[in-house]
């Protein structure tokens, strides 16, 4: 019993001592002094910051927002009146020009489309490169009838000749092209057909004071001869009368007086009736003539305001400024390419980057991509482009060529369209991966972008873009390190920092293509692998 209780007090004592030991453990974790107490609220020690170096494909681009526009915009006017109307309608002569059907925005117009009526009459639109300026009709010459005569021909209304002046055969395919479109050619109207018969008129007055003139002419011819054989009798019978020599010298000196007074007064006759023949033949040649001048210009017309010719064709009505009721003064609207661009702009430093040719990726705020391509940079696309001129005439070309949309237009309007697109100033036109030059600066530097498929660009002029231009790509896989790990030696070396062997180490790079904060490297001098450390920052 003796041992059982002893066991019992042994088990109590040790249970004492293993509680006693366990709180003073736990006291002493949980006791500091002020010294460890203060050093547990500094900061650690600094350290490097360190990246990982990795293996992996770079691809460079530039981002900018862009705006959706179509190509080429230019004010639309017309050169002057529209016709007066049927001539059977004087009524309708001199009165004001109104708009009775206007143009309508967002129109693809093709050439020989009827853009907008005026007074009842068509405006129509040919391809050509010489503005209209003028009304043209028979007599015309010039290189805006040429061009009148070929883009009839295109339209299937054969003028016989194309030589640039407007005779029977380019009246008759006038004629049958409007007659085709559902409008009456312009005819004389009834002032002219007034001056015609006026001009007709006069020449048979003309014609009837010279038939006068010769008749009455032949009368005094008669007269004259009379009248001399009359004092010749005179003269004989004076002289028979007398019966002494005196008498007889008297008589016969009086007969010889009055004959040289009828010769003259029959050579002054004979003068004056000269002048008054060549007066009436002058003015019957003048009325003649007067007459087959106005003949020669008197027939079917084009008024100065029924033809636009366009440089190119088709030209899409972008935007309409005249209504029905409205006079035609001035801008009607605005006419553009049918083709979309984008237009962007992007800072110098990454224009630099830039070459003509470039593939573009054009996101819509829906998310939807379309494909593009770089086509000027800097001065050539802020020359050209959506950048109108002054109405038709836009495209300053001096040649007679139809531009684009005329089958047959000549080498000179080609190579002045071609301007516009190679660009003129700031970008080389002999490659079409040249650079913009003088573009790096602090001013952003303008883009355009062509856009061969619009697809979801389609009906969204004006509407905002994102506009990505992938400049370079890593040749596969490549050793990358930030751009912050990179440091520049006085030497003008390249070298990131390696952390290894719990120091850090300077390792030679050459670098390469950078990107999204990424730049490749290769070791120059030492080694770098993928999964080193480098240090980016203290």
């Amino acid at each position: 019993m003796k041992r059982l209780g002893s066991r019992r007090q042994l088990g109590a004592l040790v249970g004492a001592v293993v509680l006693v030991g366990a709180g003073g453990w736990f006291a002493g974790t949980q006791v500091r002094s002020p010294a460890d107490a203060a050093a547990s609220h500094n900061a650690p020690k600094a350290g490097p910051v360190t990246v990982e170096v990795e293996r992996r494909s770079l691809t460079a681009t530039v981002v900018a927002t862009g705006t959706v526009a179509f190509t080429s915009p230019r004010p639309l006017s017309l050169a002057g009146s529209v016709g007066t109307g049927a001539v059977t309608s004087p009524a309708g002569e001199g009165a004001e020009q109104r708009v009775t059907k206007a143009p309508v925005a967002g129109t693809k117009v093709k050439e020989g489309d009827v853009l907008m009526t005026v007074n009842g009459r068509p405006v129509l639109a040919l391809a050509g490169s010489v503005p209209m300026y003028r009304p043209m009709g028979p007599g015309a010459t010039g290189d805006d009838v040429k061009q009148l005569q070929k883009a009839l021909r295109r339209l299937g209304f054969d003028p016989g000749s194309t030589g640039g002046t407007f005779g029977r055969g380019t009246a008759t395919a006038v004629t049958d092209w409007y007659r085709n479109k559902g409008y009456e050619a312009q005819q004389p109207s009834a002032e002219d057909q007034q001056q015609l018969g006026a001009l007709q008129q006069a020449v048979s007055g003309a014609q009837e004071a010279l038939l006068t003139t010769r008749s009455g002419n032949a009368g005094d011819g008669a007269d004259t001869g009379d009248g001399s054989g009359t004092g010749a009798g005179t003269g004989t019978g004076t002289g028979g009368k007398a019966s002494t020599g005196t008498e007889t010298g008297a008589g016969t000196g009086t007969g010889a007086e009055t004959g040289t007074r009828t010769d003259a007064q029959s050579s002054t006759g004979r003068q004056v009736q000269e002048i008054q023949l060549k007066s009436a033949q002058k003015s019957l040649d003048m009325a003649n003539s007067a007459l087959s001048n106005f003949q020669a210009t008197y027939g079917t017309k084009v008024p100065a305001g029924e033809v636009v010719f366009f440089p190119e064709l088709p030209v899409r009505l972008d935007k309409v400024t005249v209504k029905t009721g409205d006079a035609p003064s001035g801008p009607v609207g605005t006419v553009t390419g049918s083709e979309l661009l984008v237009e962007a702009a992007v800072p110098g430093a990454d224009a630099e980057l830039l070459r003509r040719g470039m593939p573009v990726e054009v996101t819509t705020t829906g998310g939807e991509k379309v494909k593009g391509k770089v086509e000027a940079i800097g001065s050539a696309a802020d020359a050209s482009g959506t950048q109108g001129g002054d109405g038709e005439a836009a495209t300053g070309a001096t040649s007679e060529g139809s531009g684009t949309g005329a089958a047959d237009a000549s080498d000179g309007a080609a190579d002045a369209g071609a301007t516009g697109t190679s660009g003129t100033s700031g970008t080389s036109s002999t490659s079409g991966t040249d650079a913009v030059s003088g573009a790096s600066g602090p001013g952003p530097v303008q883009l355009r972008i062509s856009i061969p498929d619009p697809g979801p660009l389609g009906g969204q002029a004006e509407a905002s873009v994102k506009v990505t231009i992938e400049v370079g790509a890593s040749d596969g896989k490549v050793l990358t390190v930030p751009l912050a790990a990179i440091r520049t030696s006085a030497d003008g070396k390249a070298r990131v920092q390696v952390e290894r062997d719990g120091g850090v180490r300077d390792v030679s790079v050459t670098v390469g293509l950078s990107a999204a904060g990424l730049v490749e490297v290769k070791p120059a001098g030492g080694t770098l692998e993928q999964g080193d450390k480098v240090v980016v920052g203290k």
